[in-house]
């Protein structure tokens, strides 16, 4: 990808992807509270950076602000779902398949299937 996206833009689309996820985690058996727990503090991040719309150069650094000023919450899961938005940011970058996924609406079976219901 030539282009560099907006870091908002990308993750308006992960936001969409969590929401396409409920389903499948949602069916399984085992205790969830981790993966609540970690959705939770991913979808705080998402729904920061739509609303504050960093600059695309400037993104890395404000990942990290933002994890400086998490200091009430558990500062090793806020850094790594920081962690994870800025992997998935700069995979949207590099590979066109997931960035064109997101674009679609991330849609996914589960999604689908709930809907169905």
């Amino acid at each position: 990808m030539s282009e560099t996206v907006r870091p908002a833009a990308i993750c308006r689309s992960l936001l969409a992807a969590l929401d396409a996820s409920e389903g499948r985690r949602k069916r399984r058996k085992r205790d969830q509270t981790p993966d609540t727990i970690g959705l939770v503090i991913k979808r705080r991040i998402l729904e920061r950076v739509v609303e504050e719309d960093p600059e695309p150069e400037e993104f890395e650094a404000w990942l990290l602000r933002y994890c400086q000023t998490r200091a009430a919450e558990s500062h090793g899961a806020v850094s790594a779902m920081a962690r994870a938005v800025l992997e998935e940011w700069q995979l949207a970058h590099r590979m066109g398949d997931f960035k064109a996924w997101l674009d679609r609406g991330a849609p996914s079976d589960d999604a689908e299937s709930r809907q169905n219901r």
